[in-house]
């Protein structure tokens, strides 16, 4: 469930292509998703989510599913 709101937030914020978005897809490489293009991602998540997401969290997420992870972490919070 969270996993699917993350690729449709992707897709609507970034224009990715919804096929390349798996939890492996690594933020960078794959998706070629700049410094830029992640703060606007997180901020369209916390606005999803209703969640805050540190800015150390951030730069510590390499793929999709440490994305989903984070999302995870601070909705339990």
């Amino acid at each position: 469930m969270i996993f699917e709101t993350v690729k449709k937030v992707m897709v609507e914020t970034l224009r990715c292509d919804a096929d390349k978005i798996s939890p492996e897809a690594l933020i960078g490489d794959d998706l070629k998703i700049d410094s830029l293009d992640a703060v606007e991602l997180v901020m369209s998540l916390e606005d999803e989510f209703d969640i805050k997401i540190p800015d150390n969290e951030l730069f510590a997420m390499k793929t999709v599913g440490d994305i989903v992870a984070c999302v995870e972490k601070y909705q339990q919070e």
